[in-house]
Order: structure tokens, then C-alpha cells, then sequence
């Protein structure tokens, strides 16, 4: 499992996707499951990207409309990647950012299950949407979506109470939604939200992002501290070996806050931390999902 420097290093995020999953896959069943359909549900008038193998040719030539046939599907299931782009994930003293660790992650997440033949979307946020990209099976998608993670930046303020509420919006069936994000400055609104997927019947994780500097303060000079995200004007001049244990108190406290708050959503808690290989954490949700969970 390679440290998360090194594989920042490694020329495309399509190439650090890859190694991510084959080093949380090594050692587990891997399930090749493509999700097939086998009942037909309706028809929808087809759009470009979708997969031209479901257009109805017999519906083409009675009407000459193009439309494409829906499945219930048992097995396929929509995945909304949803990765936080605010100014907080930009931090990094030493390793990589909260960005780059979270693109890293969902870009696995993304190539693991285009592997499998399931959609998956990509909304990046702030205060408000920065990019959406669908869940799409189409050649190429995989492609665009990794290409939309390189190009993410770190600016503005956190918003993922809105971005969950436009793909609850956004999510028509049963949907696995996966939130991104150091949830620094995220308003108690968020729970409701979360709550409100769940109850949807929709299947929610939250990949919980922060610095190692984060949970335990492990600085040894007379340190600035100011706050990161835009309009926090906070400024502290201190030293840290002082601040340490009050800091990792609020620390755990945080962690704790967010953990309580999935436990009684019934939604899925991971925390990462940029210091950890992206492999360890992903075998990690795996392994949780082999083992099953409460679903609504």
C-alpha cells in the first residue's frame, strides 16, 4: 500500500485510481457483478451519453423518436460521489491535501465501479455546486469524471447541506450517495439532510477527511493560527505544546459530534486521515460493505 505522497506522485489520477484498488482488493473476493437488467420498467427519450445499447430500434422505427428502455434493476445501483472543494480541504503541511487525498479516493471509488459496469456521478461543492457530473455507464465516462478531479481546486466556503439536498433532488431510485469531507464549519443542518436521504431508502456514507495536524495538533514552535475558509477572520498567535491536549479534547469531541450524528441517521461513518494509504481506507469501507449493514 503505497503513502500518499508517493502515490500523488504517479502520473495520472487514472493511474493512482487503479493502484488504490488493486492494493484495497488484494487479499479480497472481488465481486464482478456487472448488474445486469432483466425487467423492463418504461421507456425514456434518450439523451446524449446515454448507453445506446438499451435504444428501443423497434419504437425508432414506429415514430421515428429515439428512446431508450429502463430496467428494474436488482443489482445496478446508482453511486453520487459528492466531494467537498472549499478552501479548508486545500491544508497540507507535510503529505498531500484533504483535496488531492479525497480525489484520490473518489477517483478509486469511481474506477472501482466502472470496473463493475455500475454508474457513478460526481457533484463537486462549496458553498454552492461547482461542477455535476451523472451517473453514466458510456464509453469514456470514467475518463471525464477522473479529469474533473484533476482539475479540482480548493476555494470558498463548505456548503454539504446543499449539495446533499440537490442529489436527493437529483437521486429518482434508490441510490448509494457518498459525502466527502473535513465537515469543518458544516452547519447541524447537515444531519437533517443526511436523515432525510436515509429515509429515502437511499444508502449513505460519509468518508469523514481530515490532516493528521487536525486530530493532534503536532506542532513544537510558537505557531500563527488563522482560519482557512473564507470570511473566518480568526487569528491566534500561541504555542502548541500548551494548546495540545485542550485541542485534542475538541478534536475527539468533533469526531465524536459527527459519529453520534450518523450512528442515529443509520448512515455509514469513515474516518480518513490524509496520512493513512487511500488503499488501507478503501479495504477498510470493503470490508464493511462484504459484512453488510442496516438498511431502510
Amino acid at each position: 500500500m503505497l503513502d500518499p505522497t508517493e502515490l500523488a506522485k504517479l502520473a495520472s489520477l487514472s493511474v493512482r485510481a487503479r493502484v488504490v484498488v488493486e492494493g484495497a482488493f488484494a487479499g479480497l473476493h472481488h465481486n464482478r457483478n456487472t448488474g445486469s437488467s432483466i425487467e423492463f420498467a418504461e421507456h425514456k427519450e434518450y439523451a446524449p451519453g446515454d448507453d445506446v445499447r438499451h435504444l428501443d430500434w423497434k419504437a425508432a422505427a414506429r415514430i421515428d423518436r429515439l428512446y431508450i428502455k429502463r430496467f428494474e434493476d436488482e443489482t445496478e445501483m446508482r453511486t453520487y460521489l459528492l466531494l467537498d472543494v472549499s478552501s479548508s480541504m486545500g491544508y497540507q503541511r507535510t503529505g498531500v491535501s484533504k483535496l488531492e487525498y479525497g480525489g484520490m479516493l473518489c477517483g478509486a471509488l469511481a474506477y472501482l465501479l466502472g470496473q463493475q459496469g455500475d454508474p457513478a456521478g460526481l457533484l463537486l461543492f462549496d458553498e454552492r455546486t461547482r461542477q455535476y457530473l451523472p451517473p453514466r455507464t458510456r464509453p469514456g465516462h470514467i475518463r471525464d469524471l477522473l479529469g474533473m478531479l484533476e482539475a479540482a481546486f480548493p476555494a470558498g466556503r463548505t456548503g454539504p447541506e446543499q449539495a446533499l439536498a440537490q442529489i436527493g433532488e437529483l437521486a429518482e431510485r434508490r441510490s448509494l450517495i457518498i459525502l466527502v469531507s473535513d465537515l469543518l464549519d458544516a452547519p447541524p443542518l447537515v444531519s437533517d439532510r443526511l436523515r432525510q436521504l436515509r429515509a429515502r431508502g437511499h444508502d449513505v456514507v460519509l468518508f469523514h477527511l481530515l490532516d493528521p495536524d487536525e486530530l493532534d495538533l503536532a506542532l513544537e514552535d510558537l505557531t500563527h493560527f488563522e482560519g482557512v475558509e473564507p470570511g473566518d477572520d480568526r487569528k491566534l498567535l500561541g504555542d502548541p505544546r500548551e494548546l495540545r491536549h485542550a485541542f485534542q479534547r475538541a478534536s475527539e469531541a468533533f469526531r465524536a459530534g459527527w459519529r453520534d450524528a450518523c450512528l442515529d441517521a443509520r448512515v455509514e461513518y469513515q474516518l480518513a486521515v490524509t496520512s493513512t494509504p487511500p488503499s488501507a481506507i478503501l479495504r477498510q469501507f470493503l470490508l464493511a460493505r462484504q459484512k453488510g449493514r442496516p438498511r431502510a
